[in-house]
């Protein structure tokens, strides 16, 4: 089986521009190719996930990765998706995001002798000369058609600025500098990048000519990638200080049933043909061995076979033995002068631990008998837990918190 019919039987491959070359450069390991990434936080998130696994994949074929950071156009924001304009960052916070994603990025991506390269867009596009690009670029890109690209209708309802408007010619100048500089013939994206990313791929074609043109290639990931990474809580990160291994762990031990097979194909390096069988005979608790896969895989990979042990071990002791008590658990130590008595009202208690984010949505949890503490129903949102020796706090059927004194 070739990479690219691997890629195809994952369902990673949703567009693209001309399949028999991109086979020929995939498959031979002749693609350098590159996704770009936002750096609008210190850390990189679970929605980042495919893009990673895809790079491996096609770095273990023998092609070259470039990531591809935003610091340029991170200053302009983009459009796509999007109801508001993004808030910009200064040039020490997108050099500090950096740093952080490119160390994230290791685990996933073999940097050295240069394999695969980090390149970030700002080294080009800060020092542009305004009225060159309008005379070298601009010149290139036709406005009723831009407008027509489902990035820009989305906003001109509400309005879209001309800073954002100019993200689809900075896009697309990336890969035409990509291009010259460093022979990148293929980019990666979502489907919200498919105006931007062939908007690239018709600028090299026409400064460099149709020769130029067939060695471009543009291929569109599956959107599903754009759905993953969001809970109640916020983003689940790809950095331990943000997202302990434990609760990295959890989240894909929840994913929901329809989802598990199509997680464990595009985003695991379980062989397809394990994966595929698998789905032949799923039903009951095979769900949930499947989930355990799904897991412990995704945890080794961000957070190596240590973390990956320590966090399926953990979540064992608690679903099978239903106390809950382990040493791995996500937990929260109370300073004695916190409390009162050794004690502290239940709506604290579940902020404080980040079981919810407000006092009210609390009280919801409490009422509609979402919480147990070590295994008791606690339906009094005005009464208090005495931490005199550690507690297990049980949110919903699936989250548990461990809170003591220290």
């Amino acid at each position: 089986m070739t990479v690219f019919e691997e890629l195809k039987r994952r369902g990673l491959l949703a567009q693209l521009t001309d399949e028999e070359e991109i086979k020929e450069l995939i498959n031979t390991g002749k693609a350098t190719f590159y996704i770009g990434f936002d750096p609008t936080a210190d850390s990189l998130h679970v929605g980042h996930f495919m893009a990673l696994c895809l790079m491996k994949r096609l770095q273990m074929a023998g092609n070259k990765p470039i990531a591809l950071i935003g610091g340029g156009t991170g200053m302009i924001g983009d459009p796509s998706g999007k109801t508001d304009m993004r808030k910009m960052l200064t040039k020490e916070t997108i050099e500090h995001n950096v740093a952080c994603f490119k160390k994230q990025m290791s685990r996933f991506i073999d940097f050295s002798d240069n394999k695969a390269m980090v390149v970030n867009n700002a080294d080009w596009l800060l020092d542009l000369n305004y009225v060159d690009v309008l005379r070298e670029v601009g010149a290139c890109f036709s406005v009723n058609k831009m407008l027509a690209a489902e990035c820009y209708k989305q906003r001109m309802e509400k309005g879209l600025s001309f800073l954002e408007f100019n993200y689809m010619i900075m896009q697309s100048y990336d890969f035409y500098k990509l291009y010259q500089d460093y022979g990148c013939n293929m980019e990666f994206g979502g489907d919200d990048q498919w105006s931007n990313m062939l908007g690239g791929t018709e600028l090299i074609r026409k400064k460099l000519g149709k020769d130029a043109y067939a060695m471009t290639i543009t291929l569109l990931l599956n959107s599903e990638g754009k759905k993953m990474g969001k809970t109640e809580k916020g983003a689940v990160w790809l950095d331990p200080e943000k997202t302990s291994p434990y609760d990295f762990y959890q989240y894909w031990r929840n994913v929901g049933d329809a989802d598990v097979i199509k997680c464990l194909k595009m985003l695991t390096f379980v062989p397809i043909e394990e994966i595929e069988e698998m789905e032949k005979t799923m039903e009951g608790a095979q769900f949930n061995k499947a989930k355990e896969l799904l897991a412990y895989e995704l945890t080794k990979l961000v957070h190596g076979e240590e973390e990956a042990n320590k966090a399926d071990a953990a979540a064992k002791a608690i679903f099978g033995a239903g106390s809950g008590d382990s040493a791995d658990m996500p937990s929260t130590t109370f300073k004695a002068e916190e409390l009162t008595d050794n004690k502290i009202g239940i709506l604290e208690l579940l902020v404080k631990t980040g079981l919810a984010p407000s006092n009210s949505e609390g009280r919801r949890l409490v009422t509609q008998n979402g919480i147990a503490v070590n295994d008791v129903k606690f339906t009094d949102p005005k009464g208090m837990v005495d931490l005199s020796e550690p507690v297990i706090i049980k949110k919903g059927k699936k989250v548990f918190h461990k809170a003591l004194i220290g």
